[in-house]
């Protein structure tokens, strides 16, 4: 396994980061141990949640889990990277949702409950919050710095000019900014190839790209219907408002010998402002299928035809509309 600085950050991180989304919902808290063993033996130090996950509102289930497997010791915590993030409804009261610093403070406390930990090394904000002005946010954030309690902070679903706007207030404060911006990206969804990974680049923040394979639609989904298996209703119609494109990428796939899945990964991690896509396995079996993404070796002809199949916004704003 590869690792690699985390933004302009020192802190080193895999090049895949494990999704925990699944872990309660979908796959049980004994599988979903079993899952994070086996990232930690594969070399994958870097495991993303948030507190809405589990889906159950103020539980914070899939935090729930993975505290329950720090418990067991064995250095799990000492050797994860763990992020976390905020902003989702946690209950139907005042300031259970969003920015404020309220919240900021409370649902930190929260999440380290339930993780069973004394710190986050990375606490992301899940969405931008348009009424909580930064110097609020910032000071917020350097108080559960100077406590101990968090170590960076990152952004999710920000735009670019959002990114630009946070760490240019965080500079006139002294502080350390944004270090990282989860975002939608993936073959056939590049719009953040406009001014989201620019801006990623340009103040030094890591690019973790969430759902990769985009719903499963870049996994081999042609494949898999043959197989007898069937995607859910939205699923379906990703698929069919893209079928010429995902037969022709299926194909393409086929001519280089490798699992669309793998491919679509491998495209990502040759992306200049990616750090780590997330992969959200629901079963052993899917993660070992992701690891196998970094032995997919893309050069500039393949690169070249992946964008005649799935041509992305033309390059960086403004060129990829003006002269």
């Amino acid at each position: 396994m590869d690792h690699t600085h985390l933004g302009r950050s020192g802190l080193r991180v895999s090049r895949l980061c494990l999704g925990t989304m699944n872990f309660g919902p979908q796959t049980s808290e004994q599988d979903s141990h079993a899952i994070l063993d086996q990232a930690l033996d594969a070399g994958i130090n870097f495991v993303d949640t948030a507190n809405v996950y589990g889906w159950k509102t103020g539980e914070g289930w899939t935090e729930q889990i993975l505290g329950s497997w720090f418990a067991q010791g064995g250095g799990r915590r000492e050797k994860t990277v763990l992020a976390t993030k905020l902003y989702g409804g946690m209950g139907d009261w005042p300031n259970q949702t969003f920015l404020s610093a309220y919240a900021i403070r409370q649902q930190c406390d929260a999440s380290l409950r339930r993780l069973q930990t004394d710190h986050l090394d990375l606490y992301q904000m899940h969405h931008i919050d348009r009424d909580a002005p930064w110097d609020e946010l910032w000071e917020a954030f350097d108080v559960l710095k100077q406590q101990g309690k968090i170590l960076y902070v990152g952004s999710s679903n920000f735009p670019g000019w959002g990114i630009a706007q946070a760490n240019e207030q965080a500079a006139k404060r002294g502080t350390f900014g944004l270090v990282s911006e989860q975002s939608y990206y993936n073959l056939m969804n590049r719009t953040v190839e406009l001014e989201v990974a620019p801006a990623c680049q340009a103040y030094g923040l890591g690019l973790i790209p969430w759902s990769p394979l985009n719903r499963g639609v870049l996994g081999g989904i042609l494949r898999k219907q043959k197989e007898g298996r069937s995607a859910d209703e939205r699923t379906q119609k990703l698929l069919e408002d893209n079928r010429p494109a995902v037969e022709a990428y299926e194909a393409f796939c086929d001519e280089l010998g490798s699992d669309p899945a793998d491919v679509g990964l491998a495209w990502l991690l040759a992306q200049p402002a990616v750090t780590a896509p997330i992969v959200g396995p629901r079963t052993a079996e899917q993660l070992a299928g992701s690891l196998r993404a970094l032995d997919v070796q893309l050069g500039e002809s393949e690169l070249a035809r992946l964008d005649e199949i799935f041509p992305g916004p033309g390059g960086p704003a403004p060129e990829a509309y003006a002269w």
